[in-house]
């Protein structure tokens, strides 16, 4: 399906809603809009398979321009706003993009880094929404469909575009993430579906423009925060909703009181991914919701993807669920197969081939001799064949000989009421190689001071044992979080290191 099709049989029903202004966009209007701006695209001389690049909130020119850049046959690199002049200049630079469109919020930003770049000045989106407005409100003459080439976040260096061929049928050929959400979540056309994070992001911008494909409402956050995404639940009758870890711990840290305030119970999936979540807090989270808790495991680069339910996370806690895209491997350096139960390099087979743009050395890395892809995670199998992750192979840390995963650590730290959020990472040390150092964020109103280092010490060493007990702890007003819930940690390694 595709909003076109929804634009002719349901043009009034709302495509997007937009939480804070209550602005509304029917299906109707985001076809001509989007049209118009399609026709626009071809005006100042893109064709198919240029590049197309945006700096935009949470807006409706995100839905707008999307499908104007998916009808038009285009690449469309969505860049965060988040990013210093400098990262976007080198985005847009390596992307190739004809063209910089920007809300007019980040209309400077923009035009800085187009300066950099040595690319033409952007548009900011009042204008650019003025031009299109003179364009026709009907589809292009040459509809094909294009696709979306993001960028990595970059936690082990500069971030890569992950660049896929572009789709050989129509602009409503059937996707495999449409087909996830439908068969998976019972995504449909009654879906009311709470946007939670930043829509520059591949799965929170993918999710939604999926919604629209399956004609659904998407009611969009402009910034997250904790009661008043239970609030938007209530208002709106959410169905259907993406979350990641870090959301599920500060609603679960709201007071009692306050999460009980709100009536939640036209809730029927909700879904989470991006990130490990500790295993009491999703159990938390399902006591508190029910068995609607879904989760799923996968990377910009979609060369698989495993999900499970809540029932059968229920059932194997901590995992991320069974392959229902590529077929699962688990093998050690050297690329052999390893045996259920031992961990190893996750890897996946059949799944859809992608490159990293402009650099063949890295997107060969991502293949082994097999011809699988890994993004770069450790994990392990059960006999059933369902995935439970480790850590980042880059961020293992190994002390005295003994190799041991952040991750778990980290899983546990958050779970003390005294810890708003926590990271660890290895330090080098001389006599063990490295050490384990806990960076902490520590909850509203507590001091991060010796007290708390010793109380952390022994709550760690209670649960984990001597040697994954974190040995340093360091307090920071703030982790380094991209807006999706994923921690930078390559910031925290160079600047500790």
């Amino acid at each position: 399906m595709h909003p076109s099709a929804h634009a002719r049989s349901t043009p009034e029903k709302p495509a997007i809603v937009m939480a804070e202004s209550g602005e509304t966009i029917g299906y109707g209007a985001l076809e001509a809009l989007s049209n118009q701006s399609a026709h626009l695209l071809r005006r100042l001389g893109l064709r198919r398979g240029d590049t197309v690049a945006t700096l935009f909130g949470n807006a409706p020119e995100v839905f707008v321009f999307g499908w104007a850049a998916q009808r038009a046959g285009l690449y469309l690199t969505s860049i965060s706003n988040r990013l210093s002049a400098a990262d976007i200049a080198y985005i847009l630079g390596d992307c190739g993009a004809k063209r910089l469109v920007a809300s007019d919020a980040y209309l400077s930003l923009a035009g800085d880094a187009a300066a950099a770049a040595g690319g033409l000045p952007p548009h900011g989106w009042t204008d650019w929404a003025a031009l299109a407005a003179q364009e026709p409100a009907t589809p292009i003459a040459d509809e094909s469909a294009g696709t979306d080439m993001l960028y990595s976040s970059g936690t082990t260096g500069r971030p890569k575009g992950v660049k896929f061929p572009l789709p050989e049928g129509p602009i409503d050929d059937p996707t495999p993430l449409a087909a996830m959400g439908r068969d998976l979540y019972a995504m449909g056309p009654d879906t009311r579906y709470l946007s939670t994070s930043p829509l520059y992001h591949a799965a929170p911008l993918r999710w939604a423009m999926t919604v629209q494909r399956l004609g659904g409402t998407v009611v969009v956050m402009e910034r997250f925060d904790a009661e008043r995404a239970l609030a938007l639940i209530e208002r709106h009758r959410i169905t259907h909703g993406t979350f990641v870890p870090t959301h599920f711990i500060r609603m679960l840290k709201l007071p009692e009181a306050v999460r009980g305030r709100y009536d939640l119970s036209s809730l029927r999936a909700v879904v989470h991914a991006a990130a490990p979540c500790p295993v009491p807090v999703k159990r938390a989270m399902i006591d508190w919701w029910g068995p609607i808790v879904h989760e799923y495991y996968s990377g910009t680069e979609s060369c698989g993807i495993t999900a499970l339910s809540a029932e059968e996370w229920l059932s194997r806690p901590g995992s991320v669920g069974r392959a229902v895209l590529g077929s699962l491997r688990i093998t050690d350096d050297e690329g052999r197969l390893l045996p259920a139960g031992q961990e190893g390099n996750i890897c996946f087979a059949d799944g859809p081939r992608f490159a990293y743009h402009n650099d063949p050395e890295k997107t060969a890395r991502a293949y082994d001799a097999n011809g699988w892809a890994t993004l770069g995670d450790i994990g392990r199998v059960d006999e059933d064949g369902y995935l439970f992750l480790t850590d980042r192979k880059n961020f293992m840390i190994i002390s005295g000989g003994v190799n041991i995963y952040p991750q778990e650590i980290e899983n546990l730290l958050v779970t003390h009421p005294k810890v708003a959020d926590a990271a660890v990472i290895g330090v080098p040390d001389e006599e063990m190689g490295e050490q384990v150092l806990a960076v902490v964020q520590p909850a509203a109103g507590v001091a991060g001071d010796e007290a708390l280092a010793d109380e952390l010490c022994r709550f760690a060493r209670a649960a984990l044992g001597g040697v994954k007990t974190p040995r340093r702890y360091e307090f920071r007003d703030e982790l380094p979080r991209e807006a999706t819930g994923k921690l930078m940690k390559r910031r925290l390694i160079d600047a500790y290191r």
